[in-house]
């Protein structure tokens, strides 16, 4: 049976914030993780978005930094997040949680304009209770030679995976080594690849390991897919579309901010109300479209992987990746989207020749055989589903049918280069 959050002792200042919330048991992910923090122990926790994890760490971190003595005027706990949308999801739960207490808080993060930088410079340098950041951002003051962290008591890295995957390993490493050899470190991550073994090595003192991994999607998600030629992806996207005119809620994922430009162009063509997210959006733009697209006034959002994590959009009815994901983790988040809070879901991919490869391994990931769906003929000939084997295109075969105006040739770019990505 699910524990109560009454159970873990916390102080009536977080328990008025957790029952604000709505909050009344703990997930398993909280259940494990915060009796370990309150003792104080270092964590490498594996825990995928949608577990609860970071009411996981916030919760206890409140307590300790409402019951133990700590510097007034220095930074005492720094979160590093991956994304800007990540840090402002964390600072918005830390508001709900901590309004009935003094608990200080900002959070830190690009995209912002000149007054935004002199706030954070202000709270950095006079110090506050609790700092949200991304690395890049974090980094920028620093090197600005004010940025308290010599008294800091916890630091916790969340989406560390994602963090190393998008090339802030050297940002994260001088960030630490800014900050003082005696602190609890917690650890987040959704995938356990070599480069996080070693940085838990170099940062974590006899740490406390958690498996709260979800490695296959929700049963109530119908997966399906389409074998197509790349060239055919925009026309099947429209058919796709007016297929499912009645929904009211269809996220997509591309692969490339190049796609997503390109797509909701010709989505926008077709009079359809759709819209984009990227990182070259300045940040009141990327904020306006989520809460439109929360809020059920944008029906279609085409979006990077910026969203595949930490954004809590419970209604979202269909999600489509334009592009297979760049790995069976990448492709349970992105569907896991969908089939939020005891809804229904369904999750539609597209893989093209080249991608064939890729999708196996997905499949034999999840342990799951996705249904194909026939191509609709007016598309014309489709290749077949040989995922053992290798493509040395992605595109139609000399002879196919169909409609050129649909044509769109893959982006190019360097298939190593994470930046990209959102």
């Amino acid at each position: 049976m699910a524990k109560a959050f009454s159970e873990f002792g916390f102080d009536d200042r977080v328990m008025e914030g957790i029952q604000t919330m709505g909050y009344e048991t703990a997930t398993p992910v909280q259940e494990q993780v915060i009796p370990l923090i309150l003792e104080g122990r270092d964590i490498l926790a594996s825990a995928q978005t949608g577990t609860g994890k970071t009411a996981a760490f916030l919760l206890p971190l409140m307590q300790r930094l409402l019951q133990e003595p700590h510097e007034e005027h220095h930074i005492n706990a720094l979160i590093i997040a991956p994304t800007r949308e990540l840090a402002i999801q964390i600072d918005q739960n830390l508001q709900g949680i901590s309004y009935f207490s003094s608990i200080s808080s900002i959070a830190v993060y690009g995209g912002n304009d000149g007054g935004s930088f002199d706030q954070e410079k202000k709270a950095l340098s006079q110090g506050a209770d609790i700092v949200i950041c991304t690395p890049g951002r974090m980094i920028s003051h620093i090197n600005l030679g004010y940025v308290k962290l010599q008294h800091l008591h916890y630091l916790i890295l969340d989406e560390a995976d994602r963090m190393l995957d998008m090339g802030f390993y050297p940002d994260l490493m001088r960030i630490i080594k800014n900050t003082p050899e005696k602190k609890q470190v917690l650890m987040f991550s959704a995938t356990m690849p070599k480069l996080i073994a070693q940085m838990a090595r170099q940062i974590l003192k006899d740490p406390a390991e958690v498996n709260i991994s979800i490695s296959r999607p929700p049963d109530k998600i119908r997966q399906r897919a389409y074998v197509i030629y790349e060239q055919q992806k925009a026309g099947l996207i429209l058919h796709i579309l007016k297929e499912h005119k009645d929904l009211k809620s269809i996220l997509i994922f591309c692969s490339r901010k190049t796609s997503v430009k390109d797509l909701t162009r010709d989505l926008k063509r077709e009079k359809l109300n759709a819209d984009q997210i990227h990182s070259d959006l300045e940040q009141d733009q990327r904020a306006d479209v989520l809460n439109r697209f929360a809020s059920r006034r944008l029906q279609i959002l085409v979006a990077t992987d910026i969203l595949s994590r930490g954004i809590d959009i419970d209604n979202i009815e269909l999600v489509i990746n334009y592009d297979v994901p760049h790995d069976g983790e990448d492709y349970v988040h992105r569907i896991g989207r969908t089939a939020r809070a005891e809804n229904d879901g369904e999750a539609i991919t597209l893989i093209s020749p080249m991608e064939q490869r890729k999708f196996g391994s997905i499949e034999r990931l999840i342990d799951k055989v996705v249904e194909k769906m026939p191509v609709p003929a007016d598309l014309g000939e489709a290749p077949e589903y040989r995922p053992e084997q290798r493509s040395e295109s992605g595109h139609r075969k000399p002879g196919g049918k169909g409609n050129n105006r649909n044509q769109r040739r893959r982006p190019r770019g360097d298939k190593n280069d994470k930046r990209g990505r959102s």
